[in-house]
Order: C-alpha cells, then sequence, then structure tokens
C-alpha cells in the first residue's frame, strides 16, 4: 500500500520545543510556544492497524489509491481506525494589504470588503460550494480597512490592513503573533470533523509569494505568479515589489512568525495559526490552493508535525503553489484549474474524506465476503500493478 505522502518531504524546520524567537516572556509567546508544544506526532499504532484493515479489505492490495492512504491518516490523526467526516466547515480569514499601494493587484481594495460580505450570503464561489455541500463556512475579520456592516463575519481585527511592506514591515511581531493565535482559537473552537481554510483580501498573492520566497529561499520568479490576473508591465512591477520589500525588510528564514510579520498579511498570519490549531485538536485540515498552501507552510515550518494533519485539495495555477506543496512533501488530489481561492477547494475535498472512511468502515473483507484471499499472496509480496 502507498505511504500518506507520496513525496519525500524536504528539510520542514525545527522540533516545537527549539522554535526560534522565544527567550522574552510576553504573553503572546508564551501562549504560542504552548501551542506548538502541544501538537503531536500521529499515532503509529492506530495507522499500522488502519493499514492491516486496508490489506484484508474485498479488493487489490492499493486499488483505491489515494482513499486508503487518507484512511490511514485520519487514524493517524485521531487514533480510531474507523472515522467519519459527518460535520465539515470552511474557515475563511480576510484581511486587506497595504502593499496594493504599490499597483501589484488588478482588483481594487475595495473588492475584499465586498467579497467578505458576500462570503456570508452564500454568493461566493467558495460559500456556494460550502452550501452545496452541507459544509459550514465562518467569515473572520482580521483586517480589513473597513468597518464591516454585517454581524455575520466575525470580528477579530488587529488593525485596519497592514502597512506597506515595500515601505516598512507589514506588522509587529506582536501583531503577527496575535494573528497566528487568533487562527488556532478560531479553530480548536470550531465544532467539526474537519477543517479548511480560505482567505479573501486583495494582494494577498503578493504577501504569499514574499512569504515563500524566504522561507524556500528560491528567487521571486519561481514563487511569483499573476494572481487575479495583471497586465505585463504590472506582473513586472510585481515581482519587484516582492525583491524590494524583501530586501528591505530582511525577514529571517529561519524564523515564520518574523517572515510573517515582515512580508506577510494578517490573513496569512491568522491562516497559519488556524492550521495549528487543528492539529493541536487532532482533526484534518484542507488546504485550498496558493495562499493557503503559504499559510500551511509556515505551520509546518513552526511544528513539523503539523504535516501529518495537512490533507490536499486541488493544483492551483499559481506558480508558486507546486514549490510549497513539494517542500511539505505533498501532492494535489484535484486537478481541476482552480485558482479563485477564498477556500473553494475544500468543500470538494471533503468529500473525498467521506468516501475515504466510507471505505474504511463499510466495505467487507475478503472473510466477510466469502473470498479466499490466497491468490494475492505473490501479488502482495511487490508491486505487480505498474509497468
Amino acid at each position: 500500500m502507498a505511504k500518506i505522502h507520496a513525496v519525500p518531504p524536504k528539510s520542514i524546520g525545527v522540533p516545537c520545543d527549539k522554535f526560534q524567537g522565544y527567550g522574552r516572556e510576553e504573553v503572546s509567546q508564551v501562549e504560542l510556544l504552548s501551542l506548538l508544544r502541544s501538537i503531536t506526532p500521529p499515532d503509529e499504532a492506530a495507522m499500522t492497524t488502519a493499514r492491516h484493515r486496508q490489506a484484508q479489505l474485498a479488493k487489490p492490495p492499493g486499488s483505491l489509491g489515494v482513499l486508503e492512504d487518507l484512511s490511514v491518516q485520519l487514524a493517524g490523526i485521531t487514533g480510531k481506525v474507523q472515522n467519519r467526516v459527518d460535520r465539515t466547515h470552511l474557515l475563511v480569514f480576510a484581511a486587506d494589504n497595504g502593499v496594493v499601494a504599490e499597483g501589484v493587484s488588478s482588483a481594487p481594495q475595495s473588492v475584499t470588503l465586498q467579497q467578505t460580505v458576500n462570503l456570508t450570503r452564500a454568493k461566493t464561489g467558495a460559500s456556494v460550494l460550502a452550501k452545496a455541500f452541507g459544509c459550514g463556512i465562518t467569515v473572520c475579520d482580521v483586517g480589513v480597512n473597513a468597518e464591516i456592516p454585517t454581524d455575520a463575519v466575525l470580528n477579530r481585527k488587529i488593525a485596519y490592513g497592514t502597512r506597506n511592506m515595500a515601505k516598512e514591515p507589514a506588522m509587529t511581531r506582536e501583531q503577527a503573533e496575535k494573528a497566528i493565535l487568533t487562527g488556532a482559537e478560531l479553530a480548536m473552537a470550531t465544532e467539526a470533523d474537519a477543517l479548511g481554510i480560505g482567505e479573501m483580501g486583495i494582494g494577498n498573492t503578493t504577501t504569499s509569494s514574499a512569504v515563500l520566497s524566504v522561507l524556500l529561499s528560491l528567487p521571486v520568479e519561481e514563487v511569483t505568479g499573476r494572481g487575479g490576473g495583471v497586465t505585463d508591465e504590472a506582473f513586472a512591477k510585481k515581482k519587484q515589489v516582492i525583491l524590494t520589500a524583501i530586501a528591505r525588510n530582511r525577514p529571517n528564514p529561519q524564523d515564520p512568525v518574523d517572515v510573517l510579520a515582515r512580508v506577510g498579511g494578517f490573513d496569512l498570519a491568522a491562516m497559519c495559526g488556524a492550521f495549528l490549531g487543528a492539529a493541536a485538536s487532532h482533526r484534518p485540515v484542507v488546504i485550498d490552493g496558493f495562499i493557503s498552501a503559504a499559510a500551511a507552510l509556515c505551520a509546518v515550518r513552526m511544528c513539523p508535525a503539523v504535516r501529518y494533519y495537512l490533507v490536499s485539495s486541488h493544483a492551483s495555477f499559481e506558480i508558486g503553489y507546486e514549490k510549497a506543496m513539494e517542500a511539505m512533501g505533498l501532492r494535489p488530489m484535484l486537478l481541476l484549474g482552480m485558482r479563485l481561492g477564498e477556500g473553494s477547494g475544500c468543500p470538494l475535498a471533503f468529500q473525498i474524506l467521506k468516501g475515504a472512511c466510507a471505505v474504511m468502515n463499510d466495505m467487507a473483507t475478503f472473510d466477510q465476503a466469502g473470498i479466499n484471499d490466497d491468490y494475492l499472496d505473490e501479488i502482495r509480496k511487490g508491486d505487480k500493478f505498474t509497468v
């Protein structure tokens, strides 16, 4: 049977209890370190039992591919061989980014506010899909540059947008820590069997590309795409703005909180925290697309064990997405040509998780099906399926 993560992981960070930057005793730092230390590796005994059950099910070995891998991963996450994913929930973090002042986006900043509200009305791509599949959704304002005219959006505003990272650090370290803890607290407080993490914020492909360039030590050109779509001239400017921001702010690649504070966004930081919170509460958490993957990588760099709680959804069109997923040892499950964001891939991935549970819970074993499986003995000795 294939292992949970088909791609060998690259270096994904330092042990949780040795994370840099926590020599001082500020409350937020202590809380964040406590959160990181609460995240444990998967339950290996449960995974072993799950693999054994998969081998007993009436099918050729490994014939259900990713569904088998997911069922084993879920066992490691929950400590139970048989699981259910009946309650699913999408967390969308909304924030504005000061770097839009540099002309890096084709959309005006006002779109952040408009779509943040529309997400609560089932009028956006992600919220329509969530409604179609019976998935709950919470939209959380962590930094929209406006007052939100509805109580349907959860108010956890840290500031009215970040500062312009091309001129100065996007936020203070204290603000970055607060955003991370806000995301973690919301994830842990949300009642669901599986969580998905999305975003809304004009300019956040720029911040995500900057974060990835620093964390992966890659040239800006290798992790930066056109986002929502920009002209050739604006695309060239976008890459130059990221280069300028990194050079001016000098984020420390060994310290993900510093990277988020200097060239990230409130949405990214809160999403990172939500991935941490899901892992701390032993639940699978779905990565959406490019921005979600960047936030997940921040979480993995802060605590490598988070990787085992992550579930991929679709392959994003953004070129940095593949780099982030490769660094975490993950592959997308769906090839749909999507590049919307918002968390739109999560409701789709939840259905695959449900399928993985159904296979593990309800398929008959060879004994139950009255089938003598001796004919598989030779096949089980090695790979007899690929040419």
